[in-house]
C-alpha cells in the first residue's frame, strides 16, 4: 500500500503556505484523500482531480492560479506525462513534481525530460512531500521576487528571472531547474563543480538518484547551448562538470 508510511501531522502554517495552491492529480482514492488531508492541515490549497481527463480539463481552463503541481504518472484516460506536457506547453515555470513507482526508474527519466522538476517515488512520507513542496515554492518566491538577473554566455543572452536563453532572434524558455543549473555553471564558468555541489545546491540534497536527474539536465543544457560551439559543458570523469567559455 503506497499510504502506508504517510501519517496525519497537526497544521504549522506560516504565510508561503497560506497562499500556495497546488494541483494534485491522483487516481488512488485512500492515497489522494490522505495526502489531500495532510496538506491541508500544513495551510495548503490543494485543487485534487482523481483522473486525467478531468485534469486536461482544468488545465486547458485555468492554471494560472496554480504555484505547483503534483502529477501521478499512471493515471486514467490521460497519463502524467500527457499532463505534464500541457502543463510546460501553458507554463514553463511552474514547479513540476511526478508521483512514480519506486521500481519505474525509466518513468522518473521520461518525466524528467518532458520538463518535470523533480520526483516522489511511492511509498512516500508526507515530511518528504512537504519538505520538496517548501523548497520549490521557496525558490519560486525568490526568483518572482528578485530584479532582472541578465548574463552573458558566449553568444547567449541568459535572463534567469524570466526564464529567457536567446542567441540571435532565438529564444528558448527554460524550466525553473534547468535556469537555477544553468545560472549555477553561469556564476563559476571555467570552474569545475563537483556533482555533490550541484545537487546540493540545486536540488537540496546529494542522492544517487537525483544524480541521474542531473544527468538529464545536462544532457539538455547541453543541446540549448549546442548553437555556440565556444561554449562547452564538460563531465570532469569521477568529480563533475564544467562550463568552458
Amino acid at each position: 500500500m503506497v499510504y502506508n508510511n504517510i501519517s496525519l501531522r497537526k497544521s504549522n502554517t506560516n504565510s508561503e503556505t497560506m497562499r500556495a495552491n497546488i494541483f494534485y492529480v491522483e487516481d488512488d482514492e485512500t492515497l489522494s484523500f490522505v495526502t489531500k488531508d495532510n496538506l491541508e492541515l500544513q495551510g495548503f490549497k490543494i485543487t485534487h482531480c482523481s483522473d486525467g481527463k478531468s485534469a486536461l480539463q482544468l488545465i486547458k481552463n485555468d492554471l494560472s492560479e496554480m504555484d505547483l503541481c503534483i502529477l501521478d504518472v499512471m493515471l486514467p484516460e490521460v497519463d502524467g506525462f500527457e499532463l505534464a506536457r500541457k502543463i510546460r506547453e501553458r507554463n514553463s515555470q511552474i514547479p513540476i513534481l511526478f508521483l512514480t513507482a519506486k521500481s519505474l526508474k525509466e518513468d522518473r527519466i521520461n518525466g524528467l525530460k518532458i520538463g518535470a522538476d523533480d520526483y516522489i517515488t511511492k511509498p512516500f512520507s508526507i515530511e518528504e512531500l512537504i519538505l520538496k513542496i517548501e523548497v520549490f515554492l521557496k525558490r519560486s518566491r525568490i526568483h518572482s521576487n528578485h530584479t532582472a538577473s541578465l548574463f552573458e554566455v558566449g553568444k547567449y543572452s541568459f535572463d534567469y528571472k524570466n526564464l529567457q536563453l536567446t542567441i540571435a532572434e532565438n529564444s528558448k524558455t527554460l524550466t525553473q531547474k534547468e535556469a537555477d543549473l544553468l545560472k549555477l555553471f553561469v556564476e563559476n564558468k571555467n570552474e569545475v563543480l563537483k556533482r555533490s555541489h550541484i545537487l546540493e545546491t540545486v536540488w537540496g540534497e546529494d542522492d544517487y538518484f537525483l544524480g541521474r536527474s542531473l544527468d538529464v539536465f545536462i544532457s539538455r543544457l547541453r543541446k540549448y547551448l549546442s548553437e555556440d560551439d565556444t561554449l562547452v559543458l564538460k563531465n570532469i570523469h569521477g568529480v563533475g562538470f564544467k562550463l568552458s567559455c
